[in-house]
């Protein structure tokens, strides 16, 4: 497949999502001495998900510790440290408390490098858990990646399964701007995959192409990426041969891989959990219409969540958009 990685097959160890993302982070904690590892109970309990588990009992508490219960103030911590010359990985416990540190990131984290003439900056990775379909209370579960895409200075990261997030992890803190790490919820336990032991990287604004196709290209990110493959699946049944592309880095958006898709299929459909309004899937799609209009048959078509807040978790199944949605779609460009 293009821009897949190769993989080595030796000391290669099944695992989650989770586990390779604590394995990231314990790579760079050793590698690193100035790495730091910071957040609501991510100390001795390892963090609401277990992702920092026994990191501080292998380093110490001065690298692996616990904050007070203010967003706000993690936020704050995190620029000192870094304009210390610290390498700070703070952990917001769910995205949707992003509101409390927004002024952090967007108004001070973003800003550092440019603020200071390049003087300073900010190699901070912002690591939180994001994602539906998990039965969480309100404010949660919601997808506000298009918050800080939004935000000229900020790199976003989501990715799909254990491979990539540990390689964009190692990436991420290694960084020397500042990067979002968004982890969707579903996918901390979901599946298992091979990941080597060893540590190795994955370029930030790269994407990959997760299954070749000829006859229409899906785009997407984080869960939707199942969802994809999913219903290529399902497509392949009835003589559609779908491409499926995973961003995995949704600011910057690697147009050329998007674009050397579109340019074959001639069709494309972006999908994103998020609600329709002032999504990532509407930039790549004003991207794709801008810069490939001449090659497309059908117009680029978009799959993503209703423009409501985010629902009570009774009702999270029907909001969410899934892989029936997707097949509806391509239907429509396919026969347009």
């Amino acid at each position: 497949m293009r821009n897949i990685e190769k993989r080595s097959r030796s000391n290669m160890a099944q695992m989650t999502m989770i586990q390779a993302i604590t394995d990231a982070m314990r790579n760079e904690l050793k590698k690193d001495d100035n790495v730091l590892i910071f957040g609501e109970d991510v100390g001795r309990n390892g963090g609401v998900f277990r992702a920092t588990d026994g990191l501080q009992k292998e380093f110490g508490e001065h690298r692996v510790f616990d904050t007070p219960l203010a967003e706000s103030a993690i936020g704050g911590l995190a620029i000192g440290l870094a304009t210390q010359g610290f390498r700070p990985v703070p952990e917001i416990q769910f995205f949707g408390f992003l509101y409390e540190v927004m002024d952090s990131i967007s108004g001070q984290i973003a800003r550092i490098r440019y603020r200071t003439g390049n003087t300073f900056h900010a190699p901070i990775t912002v690591r939180s858990p994001f994602g539906g379909g998990v039965q969480t209370p309100e404010l949660h579960a919601d997808s506000l990646e298009g918050l800080v895409a939004q935000q000229p200075g900020l790199k976003v990261v989501i990715p799909s399964g254990p491979y990539d997030a540990k390689g964009l992890l190692i990436s991420s803190i290694r960084d020397n701007d500042p990067v979002i790490f968004l982890e969707h919820m579903k996918l901390y336990r979901s599946f298992r995959e091979e990941v080597p032991e060893e540590e190795y990287t994955i370029p930030i604004g790269k994407a990959a192409v997760k299954r070749e196709g000829k006859d229409v290209t899906l785009i997407a990110y984080g869960a939707m990426v199942h969802a994809c493959l999913k219903a290529a699946t399902e497509l392949e049944q009835k003589g559609i041969d779908a491409e499926v592309i995973d961003l995995r880095t949704v600011w910057p958006i690697d147009i050329e891989t998007i674009l050397q898709s579109v340019e074959k299929t001639n069709r494309a459909i972006v999908v994103q959990e998020a609600q329709r309004q002032a999504g990532i899937a509407a930039q790549v799609v004003a991207e794709i219409q801008e810069r490939a209009i001449l090659h497309l048959e059908a117009p680029v078509l978009r799959v993503t969540a209703p423009d409501t807040v985010y629902p009570f978790s009774a009702a999270e199944n029907v909001w969410l958009p899934d892989y029936r949605d997707i097949i509806a779609k391509v239907d429509a460009v396919i026969n347009f």
